[in-house]
This record gives C-alpha cells, sequence and structure tokens, in this order.
C-alpha cells in the first residue's frame, strides 16, 4: 500500500496513530489545534520530510529517528507504530517536495513555525556529527520551497552545522553594517530564540534544546565579530 494511502487511511478516525502522533508534532510547535491547518495532511509532511532526510545520504541512521522521536515526543505505546511509520516513508526520497510544499502552505501564516520545522530538520540532518552532500541537496530545495533565499538557508545552516562558517553568515548579517546595527540584530536574535521564550510559548523541551544549541553558535560568531570590530 502506497505511503499517501497509509496516511490517509490512519488519518480517517480521531484517536488514531495519526492522530496521537499529531497532536504531539503540533505540541512541540507550540502550535494550537484551532488555525485552520489540515491536521493530519501536515502531519503526515512533517513525518515524512524527516524521515526522507534521514534517508537522502543513502541510509537512515538510528541516531536520525531518535532525534525525530525526542522533538516530537509522543505516547509510549504510540512508538511501535510511528517508527513503523518513518521507516515506511525513508524507504526513498521520491515526493519530498510535495510535503515541503504542504508544510509551506499549512505555515503561510505562521513564518516562525516554518522556520522551527526547517531547523527541526536542520537538527535531524546533523544529528549524526555530518552534513552529507545528499543532506544538503535536499533542505537547499526545501528551503527555496519554503521562500529562503539561499543566503537565509546558509544563515540557518550554520547554526547547526560545525564548519568554517564566515560569522556574519551565521548571524545572518552583512560586513557593510554599522557597528549598532549588527549589535541591534544581535541582540534580536537572542530575544528570539532564548529557550525561556520558547518556554512561555509552549514548545517542547527538546525544541527550547535546538533553541540553546543556537544561542550559543549565535554567541560564538558575535564575539569572533565583537573582537574583529573592537565592539
Amino acid at each position: 500500500m502506497p505511503w499517501q494511502t497509509i496516511f490517509k487511511t490512519l488519518s480517517a478516525s480521531d484517536g488514531g496513530v495519526l492522530d496521537g502522533l499529531g497532536r504531539a508534532i503540533r505540541s512541540a510547535l507550540g502550535l494550537g489545534s484551532g488555525n485552520g491547518v489540515d491536521r493530519a495532511a501536515f502531519t503526515a509532511a512533517v513525518v515524512a520530510l524527516s524521515a526522507k532526510l534521514a534517508k537522502s545520504d543513502g541510509i537512515t541512521l538510528k541516531i536520525e529517528q531518535e532525534t525525530f522521536e525526542r522533538l516530537f515526543s509522543f505516547d509510549a505505546e504510540e512508538a511501535a507504530n510511528v517508527r513503523w511509520l518513518f521507516d515506511l516513508a525513508a524507504q526513498d526520497v521520491a515526493g519530498f517536495e510535495a510535503y515541503a510544499r504542504t508544510v509551506s502552505r499549512s505555515l503561510a501564516d505562521r513564518p516562525e513555525l516554518k522556520r522551527d520545522v526547517y531547523e527541526a530538520l536542520l537538527h535531524i540532518a546533523s544529528a549524526d556529527g555530518v552534513m552529507h552532500q545528499g543532506e544538503d541537496r535536499f533542505l537547499l530545495t526545501v528551503a527555496e520551497i519554503f521562500g529562503y533565499s539561499p543566503h537565509e538557508h546558509r544563515a540557518l545552516r550554520a547554526l547547526f552545522v560545525r564548519d568554517e562558517a564566515d560569522p556574519y553568515t551565521v548571524l545572518g548579517l552583512t560586513r557593510g553594517m554599522t557597528g549598532e546595527a549588527l549589535k541591534a540584530r544581535y541582540r534580536e536574535l537572542m530575544r528570539e530564540n532564548h529557550p525561556d521564550v520558547l518556554a512561555g510559548k509552549g514548545f517542547s523541551t527538546d525544541m527550547q534544546g535546538i533553541a540553546q544549541r543556537k544561542v550559543a553558535t549565535i554567541n560564538v560568531a558575535w564575539d569572533e565579530i565583537a573582537r574583529e570590530r573592537g565592539l
């Protein structure tokens, strides 16, 4: 039975596997149930994108699936079924663009949550400590569908991947900006990503963990810029 058909079947009634997983994903993102999002389609798209990303380098690693499970915590009794669904979607990467478009449409009026989904994908891709070329290409395509420029993609990527990244790229800044403008952007990034702020919005503990990782990277990049500028 095709992946899409299985998800359609599972979403036919409330209280099933998809319903519980959907609640877990929306809860992790701080996304309420009354915002007009097609719950089944959105859940299927997030699972499919996560699983197909894990497959995009040719092999799905256990740590990538475990990272997905930590980000979108669900009830223990649903674990076996959710893993089965993840494994099913991870058989290939075919059709991932359609799922990216579903997420983008579902969160068109919530750009901050769309960014959270993208960052969750980055977190999964870098879970093994390496960003493979296949994962990079996959994420660059998703970024384009989400409406991110290559520069925005590189800035978000730099928050999760440890390579020789320019600190200005990490913070989404340009070298032509004044010192005051740089400081203002740094403060804005810290406000946006502080774990306490996300906790107040209802984000899950693991999504807050992503914020902690980002804050650490932002601070390292800022320290390098501040030393260079004498700020």
